[in-house]
C-alpha cells in the first residue's frame, strides 16, 4: 500500500500551489536512511541554502506492503531528513504530522515514489512568508477602557483633629492611565525639600495622583525616573533617592514592588544644557519622571 506522511504547516494544498520551491532525495526500497549519493545531494542543497526557510516535509512510499508499514516507513524517511536539517536551516515551528494514505498521485516507477519532498521558501520571500502559505492574521479588536473618573481632591483627618486637603490634576492621572507602553511623563510641581529626598507638603498630592492612578489600573507598570540640576555629578545620589522615596510610598500603599521600578540620572539627561541659564532651566532639569513599562 501506498504512503505518504508530511510534516506540514497548513493545507497540502496550500504549500503546493503557493510555495514554488522544492527539493526531493530518493530512498531505496524499504529504507529509511539516504544512500551515499542521495546523502551527498542533501549536504549540498543544504550548504546552499542556508539562509532560507522550510515550510514543510513530505514523505512518500511506493504502494508495495501493507498500509501500517508503510505508515512507519513514510515517517521515518520524515524523521531523518528533519533531523539531519533541523540544526542547519530554519525550520517553522508550527508543524505537525500528517498522513494523506493514497491521496496523492503515484508514478509509474515505484523508484520516484520512494522519496521525501522539502518545501521551503527563498530568503528574498522570508517577508512574504505568511502571504506564501496563505495564512491570514487574526485582528484582534482592541476593547476601549472603560472610563475612569478620578477625584478632584483628597481629604485626610490629621492626628490632632485638623484635615488636610489636596487638589488632584484629574487630567494628569487620565492621561497616566491612558499613555502606553514606552512614553514617558513629567510629574509636574513636585518638589522636594532643597538637598533631600523628603517632598514638600505642597507637593504630596502628586503622589496620591500616582497611587490613585495604580490603584484604578491594574496593569499599569511605571518606572520612576530622577533627574537633578546643575550639578555635573550627582555624588549624593539624590536623584536616585528621590526616586525610590515615590516608590517606597507606593509600596507602602499596597501597590505590588511587581508594578514598580526606580533609577536616578543625575543631570545625564538634562532638558536644558549645564549650567542652565536661568531657573526656569534648572527646574525643567529637576524633575521626576515616570516611563510607561505596561499599561
Amino acid at each position: 500500500m501506498k504512503t505518504y506522511f508530511s510534516f506540514f504547516f497548513f493545507l497540502i494544498s496550500l504549500v503546493t500551489c503557493f510555495a514554488q520551491e522544492k527539493f526531493t532525495v530518493y530512498f531505496e526500497s524499504n529504507k529509511f536512511e539516504l544512500n551515499s549519493k542521495e546523502n551527498t545531494k542533501l549536504s549540498d542543497w543544504i550548504s546552499e541554502n542556508k539562509n532560507n526557510k522550510i515550510v514543510a516535509i513530505h514523505g512518500f512510499t511506493d504502494e508495495d506492503g501493507t498500509t501500517g508499514f508503510n505508515d512507519t516507513l513514510a515517517q521515518k524517511r520524515v524523521n531523518c531528513i528533519f533531523n539531519t536539517v533541523k540544526n542547519q536551516i530554519k525550520i517553522r515551528e508550527d508543524f505537525k504530522t500528517r498522513s494523506f494514505g493514497e491521496s496523492f498521485v503515484q508514478s509509474k516507477n515505484k523508484a520516484e515514489n520512494r522519496r521525501v519532498v522539502i518545501y521551503y521558501i527563498l530568503e528574498k520571500d522570508l517577508p512574504r512568508e505568511d502571504e506564501i502559505l496563505g495564512i491570514k492574521k487574526e485582528i484582534v479588536e482592541e476593547k476601549p477602557k472603560p472610563e475612569i473618573v478620578y477625584p478632584e481632591k483628597l481629604v485626610f483627618e490629621n492626628p490632632n483633629g485638623t484635615k488636610s486637603e489636596f487638589k488632584l490634576d484629574r487630567a494628569f492621572m487620565k492621561k497616566v492611565g491612558e499613555a502606553k507602553s514606552g512614553e514617558k511623563l513629567k510629574i509636574e510641581n513636585l518638589n522636594f525639600v532643597i538637598n533631600t529626598f523628603a517632598v514638600v507638603n505642597e507637593s504630596r498630592g502628586k503622589m496620591y495622583e500616582l497611587l490613585l492612578v495604580l490603584q484604578k489600573n491594574p496593569n499599569l507598570k511605571i518606572e520612576i525616573h530622577g533627574h537633578l540640576c546643575c550639578m555635573p555629578v550627582d555624588r549624593a545620589d539624590l536623584s536616585t533617592q528621590r526616586a525610590k522615596a515615590i516608590y517606597n510610598f507606593l509600596v507602602h500603599n499596597e501597590i505590588q514592588k511587581e508594578r514598580l521600578a526606580y533609577k536616578g540620572f543625575g543631570s545625564s539627561q538634562p532638558i536644558y544644557p549645564l549650567p542652565e541659564k536661568n531657573e526656569e532651566e534648572r527646574a525643567a532639569n529637576r524633575r521626576v519622571e515616570i516611563l510607561i513599562v505596561e499599561n
